[in-house]
């Protein structure tokens, strides 16, 4: 069983939320290496929704948490800015509807993004 993680960003009711897809480990490089004990590279840790999750330590306990309090999960704003120019959008990764929308956002050059796959329907035989 795989976990990801959704944070809403919008009210009550409205479908608004942001898959969260990878990720630098910058603090507790032990834990995160003792929960995945087979990846060989600190890069690598993180790289993908199910990793993501994995790294960190996040399952179902975390679900409805508020991330901007006190909480076992919490996201912070980042130490500067992140430059516009930086974030780079593309195609939907693992999806069957709506997979050429630029949905997918990342920033530019960073090495914890997975390779962008195209989506291949698959045909029965």
């Amino acid at each position: 069983m795989h976990w990801c993680m959704n944070v809403v960003t919008g009210v009550e009711g409205e479908a608004a939320a942001v898959l969260l897809r990878a990720g630098a480990v910058v603090d507790g490089l032990a834990t995160a290496r003792a929960r995945r004990s087979a990846v060989r590279r600190d890069v690598d840790l993180a790289r993908g929704p199910a990793r993501l999750c994995a790294t960190l330590g996040i399952d179902r306990a975390a679900y409805g948490g508020y991330l901007l309090g006190d909480g076992p999960v919490r996201l912070r704003p980042a130490a500067s800015p992140v430059p516009a120019q930086a974030v780079v959008a593309g195609p939907r990764v693992g999806v069957t509807g709506a997979h050429d929308l630029r949905w997918r956002f990342w920033l530019d050059g960073d090495p914890t993004v997975s390779a962008y796959r195209r989506h291949v329907p698959r045909t029965r035989r």
